[in-house]
């Protein structure tokens, strides 16, 4: 069966106006057209259609059993394209600053203690942030990044936030469970790894001169922040990298059992086009962003 064409949204407007006031004159108001315009236009769905959507008396117009049951349906359907069109568009759109980086820093540095911090301070301003970490890094994504690794990027603009060092961290409910006196202790405990990174278990146990601790043993995930959760959940113990859970190691929500702390060889870096912003609000936030890690600004 052949599918009727869709009316112009003009003439779907016009309708839905006059259907919901049950008045052309009132439509016109609203809609800024001319009471005969509005007319015209209903005529030309009505025809399209085949169908009359109104019963046209002497001082008034009523639904006809076709209009009732279109109108909802036309209503929701231009609802729908205002709201996306304002998210889209509006003047909060503008406003926008698209920002891509991993789900650990977005989750334990960008917390809510700083977002609303950056609130108070820029009001104005709307973040949008993008975790997905399978888009290749060396394409830029979004207004700017914050990116791990050692900051050799080619063809962007490079920023240092952060300069880790590697240190064992747990929930204090673990040592109460299994206390950690000692670095050999850890043989006791499930080891928490995440992949893909230059530093991990190996490297900080021939640091803290470990010699019973197996690097190998214990789990491994993609991300570092979902090793976090299960470490503040009292599950096992992970690297802290400091920049991630100072603010835990502050709050007694994470403790660090040793001393030896591994200064890593990779860091997080603010990276941006290299021809500069095009978005002004994407330069205050990297301005705030930077004077809040490192205490510098950006260069003019």
């Amino acid at each position: 069966m052949k599918n009727k064409a869709l009316p112009p949204l003009n003439w779907l407007r016009s309708f839905e106006a006059a259907a919901r006031l049950l008045s052309f004159t009132q439509a016109a108001n609203e809609l800024h057209m001319t009471q005969g315009a509005i007319s015209q236009q209903i005529k030309s769905l009505e025809a399209q259609l085949n169908t009359p959507l109104f019963k046209r008396q002497a001082r008034s117009i009523e639904l006809t059993e076709e209009g009732l049951a279109y109108l909802p349906i036309v209503h929701g359907a231009i609802q729908k394209l205002m709201i996306a069109t304002n998210e889209i568009f509006g003047e909060g759109h503008r406003k926008q600053v698209k920002i891509r980086g991993s789900m650990a820093f977005f989750s334990y540095w960008l917390n809510a203690r700083r977002l609303t911090s950056f609130q108070a301070e820029h009001p104005d301003i709307n973040l949008q942030l993008n975790t997905d970490i399978w888009l290749r890094q060396e394409e830029m994504a979004g207004d700017l990044e914050i990116r791990w690794g050692k900051g050799q990027w080619a063809g962007v603009n490079v920023e240092r936030l952060s300069r880790d060092t590697l240190f064992p961290v747990c929930a204090p409910a673990l040592l109460a469970r299994q206390p950690l006196r000692q670095v050999d202790d850890l043989r006791h405990h499930e080891l928490l790894h995440v992949m893909g990174y230059e530093e991990g278990w190996g490297e900080w146990l021939q640091f803290a001169e470990a010699t019973r601790v197996n690097p190998s043993e214990g789990m491994q995930f993609d991300t570092y922040a979902c090793v976090l959760h299960l470490v503040e959940s009292g599950f096992g113990v992970a690297l802290g990298r400091l920049s991630l859970v100072e603010d835990q190691l502050r709050d007694g929500t994470l403790i660090a059992p040793f001393g030896q702390r591994l200064p890593s060889s990779e860091d997080f870096y603010l990276v941006y086009p290299q021809e500069g912003f095009s978005n002004p609000y994407a330069r205050r936030f990297a301005d705030w962003l930077l004077r809040n890690t490192s205490g510098r600004s950006l260069p003019p």
